[in-house]
């Protein structure tokens, strides 16, 4: 199969669909867009939730569609192998703390390209670098973040959960 450079636009066209719960980073960015193919002249995108039921994965599959208008669209969802932040990118990871979300941690010990996530004592604050922090509430503003606060500047912050 050869790769033309209208595949390749097309690629670069669903990449750039921004996370509705995260608009600050792509859902290539994020980790979930998993291959976009085109054959006979219908796009198929496959992407992974960041956990099953994410009620996020609706919205990113009408907006794929309308980053493609008038193209023949299928969106496959798949499970496995499962999403993991460790699929997030270096980009995506700056981009959070950018926003003033704590980026998680990069796994350690890992197999086939997962691994186990390390212990992480603290939660570094986005706002000023300090390892003081505390987790307020597991819960955040969305499932996939938990609630965190700075000792040193009181500021509250999202972090983003390991899995």
């Amino acid at each position: 199969m050869t790769t033309t450079t209208a595949d390749l636009e097309t690629r670069a066209r669903v990449a750039a669909v921004l996370d509705p719960e995260l608009p600050m980073v792509t859902i290539e960015d994020l980790g979930i867009l998993r291959d976009v193919r085109v054959d006979d002249g219908t796009v198929h995108v496959t992407i992974t939730p960041t956990y099953a039921g994410c009620p996020a994965m609706d919205a990113i599959r009408a907006d794929i569609e309308a980053a493609l208008p008038g193209e023949p669209v299928v969106v496959h969802t798949v499970l496995a192998p499962a999403w993991s932040t460790d699929d997030i990118t270096d980009a995506g990871r700056s981009r959070l703390a950018e926003a003033g979300i704590a980026p998680p941690g990069i796994s350690t010990g890992s197999t086939n390209g997962r691994g186990l996530v390390a212990l992480a004592l603290s939660v570094r604050c986005p706002q000023c670098g300090s390892p003081d922090t505390r987790e307020l509430s597991r819960f955040g503003s969305t499932a996939c973040k938990a609630l965190w606060v700075c000792n040193a500047c009181a500021e509250p912050f999202d972090s983003f959960k390991a899995h």
